[in-house]
């Protein structure tokens, strides 16, 4: 708006009064003190042409000047700048075919079957302490054997297979047998099921120990197989453990479970021309498997050599410019995406990442391609070169980078394979695609372990913080702890025959303070040989019971990632090496785990998986302390 413009107005006679221009400006303005005359000027632009054609050619009127910055810029210094068209791709390839875990014998390995199902299952367990356990799955595999029974016309034998396979009732009262009457749900699941269901792991385990030619007459009372009947019965029984087979996967031999160092331990293998390519999976952890498991072993040169395992393959294909949100465009007329301003990013020197980003996105992004390459899964790909022609017609063939022998220093990784320590292995180009799932769902946690370290008692806990009770559920362990405590107290505190004497003592002498029943000790021990190298052992702390006058109990733990040995014919000792607790701890847990594998096939196993504690803690473990005696009322 223009700015209006004042002009003041003389006046003069004896009627003129002279106002203080200080005064009221309601005064002034009332008597009009100032008269003054308002004019508006307005300027417009008058184009000579309404086109603008001209005006956005953006004409440079000097072309030296433009090649002076073409020269500046280092422009006249590119080769080959024509732009692909066609590219083809030799590629090499070779298909995982063995699997070997850490405590078993080299297999084939299945196609179909993803990788986390072999490598992760464990072996279920239906007994701890001497007492069946997993009820929840002992009644399922009866409720089917009783179906298979009636489907194949061998009902008559139902009522007889669940009297002499029984559910085991509640046990007598005693020391050994805490795991089921300590517990309200476990003594409950007992009471309801004993006698009543039929327990389908007894009879599956009688099946595994007498294989085909079956003899049934060596069945327990009251079965009483009729000969006609025998052939239809063993037919039933290989359906009945093929049908378990494919509920839930357990290992055939040994397992890939390291229990000393609370992971899992495999080798792969893949056959090629000269003999084999060794793959090894030194410490996983569980959880997601993929490629950067593995460690490249050195190759096997005994292996047969196997030439049609090794293929090769050409493929053409059109190269497609790498594009991405906020890359700098390089036309000069071009709106770039605001969302991403490479300007405002401030690296520091130290930020190397920072700094290879920004010259990816303003100086290389137009330079990149890509060209789809479909790899199955299970394989493993080797680039053997490229052959690319431009728009000129030119053709030029690219070797992978550092293929030739003592360029290792220069090679460009990122999804290769660093060799096994200890191993001579050369430089790995390849691609590995492992036959694995991308999505797993979890049960709730079965069993859950934290292990800490305890500066103050010196030594290491393992705190069952999940323990499996008998019916087949995680069950919190402090609380399972507690109750334990509670029956064994219960059954142990008789008081003695005589009356004690009064004690008014202050203060009173504790020769060891109480610690939950789910803390398990692990004590520090020499390697055997080595005087400076130590391991962690599994130990066991008293039960505490006040006025016990019995035998000492030892308390046990009852998760079967810290019972190993225990349920052996033999008890043998638990070591664990002492970098696998770190002073920030470590959590294992073990849950139920299902997946479906690309031919629509379901997957259910019991795996475990590792990861990193949350700190210290402290049991409040003391000994030889006196504590005051807090005085009684009244």
């Amino acid at each position: 708006m223009p700015k209006p413009v004042t002009k003041p107005v003389e006046l003069s006679g004896p009627d003129v009064k002279v106002i203080d221009q200080t005064a009221n400006m309601a005064e002034l303005l009332a008597t009009r003190a100032w008269p003054s005359v308002t004019r508006w000027e307005r300027l417009e632009g008058i184009p000579r042409s309404h086109e603008l054609d001209r005006a956005l050619r953006a004409e440079v009127r000097d072309p030296l000047w433009m090649l002076s910055r073409q020269w500046q810029l280092g422009e006249f210094e590119g080769d080959d700048a024509g732009s692909p068209v066609l590219a083809k791709l030799h590629l090499a390839k070779t298909r995982l075919t063995t699997y070997r875990a850490a405590r078993d014998t080299e297999q084939p390995l299945e196609d179909g079957v993803p990788l986390e199902a072999r490598v992760e299952r464990r072996a279920i367990p239906f007994s701890c302490d001497a007492q069946p356990i997993a009820l929840d799955l002992r009644l399922l595999l009866g409720r089917h054997w009783s179906k298979l029974l009636v489907k194949n016309g061998l009902g008559a034998y139902v009522d007889d297979f669940r009297r002499a396979f029984r559910v085991a009732p509640p046990p007598a009262p005693s020391d050994t047998n805490a795991l089921v009457l300590a517990h309200r749900e476990a003594w409950q699941a007992r009471s309801a099921f004993g006698d009543r269901a039929l327990d389908g792991r007894l009879w599956y385990e009688w099946i595994v120990a007498h294989a085909a030619p079956r003899d049934f007459s060596l069945l327990p009372a009251p079965l009483a197989v009729a000969s006609g009947d025998t052939d239809k019965l063993s037919h039933v029984c290989d359906a009945f453990l093929a049908w378990f087979a494919r509920l839930i996967e357990q290992p055939s031999g040994g397992d890939a479970w390291e229990p000393d160092r609370f992971e899992y331990r495999f080798d792969c293998s893949a056959p090629t021309d000269s003999g084999r390519k060794e793959l090894a999976a030194e410490g996983y952890r569980g959880g997601h498997l993929d490629w950067y498991a593995f460690d490249q072993g050195a190759p096997s040169r005994n292996a047969p050599v196997r030439s049609e395992a090794s293929t090769t393959e050409t493929n053409t294909f059109l190269p497609v410019p790498v594009e991405f949100n906020g890359m700098a465009n390089t036309r000069y007329w071009a709106f770039e995406d605001r969302r991403v301003s490479f300007a405002g990013i401030r690296p520091d020197t130290t930020e190397l990442a920072k700094l290879l980003l920004l010259e990816f996105g303003l100086v290389y992004a137009n330079d990149w391609c890509v060209v789809p390459v479909p790899v199955d899964a299970g394989s493993i790909v080797e680039v053997l070169g490229l052959a690319v022609t431009n728009v000129f017609g030119e053709r030029m063939w690219i070797e992978p980078a550092a293929r030739a022998a003592g360029a290792d220093w220069q090679r460009f990784r990122l999804f290769g394979l660093s060799a096994a320590p200890g191993s001579s292995a050369d430089a790995d180009q390849s691609l590995l695609m492992l036959p694995t799932v991308p999505k797993i769902q979890e049960g709730p946690p079965l069993e859950r372990v934290a292990l800490v370290r305890d500066e103050m008692a010196n030594m290491v806990w393992g705190i069952e913080a999940t323990v499996p009770l008998p019916p087949g559920l995680g069950r919190s362990g402090s609380g399972a702890a507690a109750e334990s405590a509670e029956y064994f107290r219960r059954r142990r505190s008789g008081g003695p025959a005589t009356p004690p004497l009064e004690n008014d003592a202050k203060v009173r002498y504790e020769l060891m303070t109480a610690v939950p029943e789910n803390w398990i000790p692990f004590v520090p021990v020499h390697v055997p040989g080595d005087t400076r190298e130590i391991q962690l052992q599994r130990a066991s702390m008293p039960r505490v019971i006040e006025n016990d006058t019995g035998p000492i109990l030892r308390i046990k733990p009852l998760t079967s990632l810290l019972r190993e040995g225990l349920e052996a014919e033999s008890p043998a000792p638990y070591f664990v090496h002492e970098e696998e607790v770190p002073r920030a701890g470590a959590v294992v847990v073990q849950r139920y785990q299902r997946t479906r594998s690309s031919d629509g096939r379901v997957f259910v196993w019991l795996g475990a998986e590792k990861s990193v504690g949350r700190g210290e803690g402290s049991s409040g473990l003391e000994f030889d302390s006196l504590t005051d005696v807090k005085p009684r009322a009244g």
